[in-house]
């Protein structure tokens, strides 16, 4: 019996059929289908590959019957960059550039999980001023990154003004990451033993404007999607997955805890001082698309609060260790110190040493769990870095939240989770 499927690995040509007519057998070994086809009666059909400005580079594979979906399976691998390889043959601060570029959507947060593990392995903690800084910048990239995922989830359901209310706030605290590091997104702030540099004098008067603006601009989101009778009909009991699935299955974050369960890595395994502030982990109950948008939702709320703290009691002093051989010193330094110059030649010629030994280190990025395993030689560059993303692990729980539901509840299904195709293609 043959099947029909769409052949979406290539541009198609003038040559080629929309439908292609393949056994299963033919179809496996053409595209490598790696699930079990219930019935040859089904159609297979193939979702994808999406472009780039949707969530990433995503293949799936359907087995439909009628529009009842009767097995998935994710084809990734169109996004493959090798950064984890890259960073092995690059310095432990020239690596970190990389880490921008995993979860382009949250660069600060993987910045701070490489940069973590590294000062881990040297054994060594920033100042006080520069772990607050670090808090404020991560959770206004929480912030930043939530914002993404909710204008984009709403437009996959046709919420178009939802859509460009949340681009409007991203573009204040994209001018917030430029202030500070220079660029937009790809920032590589965090630097080992401290930051780049010190935050402007303007920063704190932004954010602070940042603080009291923005609850009003999220009750007005919520306004237009919490009650709204089509939002429930697409987001309710849809996706549903259980807390001991999701546990199974290694779900972290907010799609963890839309299942019900408080887990927050900020709170179960603190870094950078955040058993200082006080923040609730908000939880769901259902395990639907709903509740991993509720969650969302009121994380942000949390995320204000937790920068409020931070920038009420924000330490002065240095932002690095005085150590040259980590941090490079002052450029002010270089006009009158042969040292100054010795000492900055030699970084970032040559990088610093780190001991032999692995670290791992984890946090809690926007999407979940982000887990940055590092392991050093006694040399400048890392022998090994392994990257665990919440993305990954997410996109795998895909064919248990969409077995049994509508293909066009996939879109909601897929944007409720936040996968970024770059933390899974590395």
């Amino acid at each position: 019996m043959a099947v029909g499927v769409n052949a979406p690995t290539r541009p198609m040509t003038a040559d080629d059929d929309i439908v292609q007519e393949l056994t299963v057998e033919e179809l496996r070994a053409k595209y490598g289908v790696g699930m079990d086809i219930e019935s040859e009666e089904n159609m297979l059909l193939s979702m994808g590959p999406q472009h780039p400005s949707t969530h990433g580079v995503l293949r799936l594979l359907l087995e439909l019957d009628g529009e009842n979906v009767v097995n998935l399976a994710p084809d990734i691998g169109y996004l493959h960059t090798g950064i984890e390889k890259n960073m092995e043959a690059k310095t432990y601060t020239k690596a970190l550039v990389m880490t921008d570029r995993i979860d382009y959507l949250g660069p600060m947060s993987n910045n701070l999980a490489y940069i973590l593990a590294v000062e881990k392995l040297l054994d060594m903690e920033a100042p006080p001023r520069a772990q607050a800084l670090r808090v404020i910048l991560t959770e206004l990239t929480r912030i930043n990154s939530h914002l993404i995922w909710l204008g984009t989830h709403a437009l996959d359901l046709a919420a178009m003004s939802v859509f460009l209310y949340c681009f409007r706030e991203r573009e204040y605290l994209l001018d917030v990451f430029e202030m500070v590091s220079g660029q937009r997104m790809m920032s590589s702030y965090f630097r080992p033993g401290g930051l780049w540099r010190d935050v402007p004098e303007e920063f704190e008067p932004a954010v602070r404007q940042f603080l009291d603006f923005f609850p009003a601009r999220l009750a007005d989101y919520e306004a237009l999607l919490t009650n709204n009778p089509i939002w429930l009909e697409r987001t309710k009991d849809i996706g549903v997955v259980s807390a001991e699935d999701a546990v199974a299955l290694g779900m972290t974050g907010p799609s963890l805890r839309g299942s019900g369960l408080q887990w927050d890595i900020r709170k179960a395994v603190p870094y950078c001082g955040y058993e200082k502030y006080e923040f609730d982990v908000p939880i769901g109950h259902n395990g639907d698309v709903y509740d991993r948008y509720w969650c969302r939702m009121q994380e942000m709320r949390q995320s204000l609060g937790i920068i409020r703290q931070a920038l009420d009691k924000l330490p002065k002093g240095p932002v690095n260790i005085d150590d040259r051989k980590i941090v490079p010193p002052p450029r002010a330094e270089l006009g009158r110190s042969m040292e100054a110059v010795i000492h900055h030649f030699k970084l970032w010629t040559e990088g610093f040493s780190a001991p032999a030994g692995y670290v791992y280190q984890r946090i809690e990025s926007p999407r979940g769990e982000y887990g940055c395993y590092l392991r050093g030689d006694g040399t400048a560059k890392p022998a090994r870095v392994h990257l665990r993303t919440p993305s990954y692990v997410h996109l795998a729980a895909l064919p248990v939240m969409g077995k049994g539901t509508f293909v066009a509840d996939l879109v909601a299904i897929i944007g409720s989770v936040d996968i970024v195709l770059g933390e899974i293609d590395r």
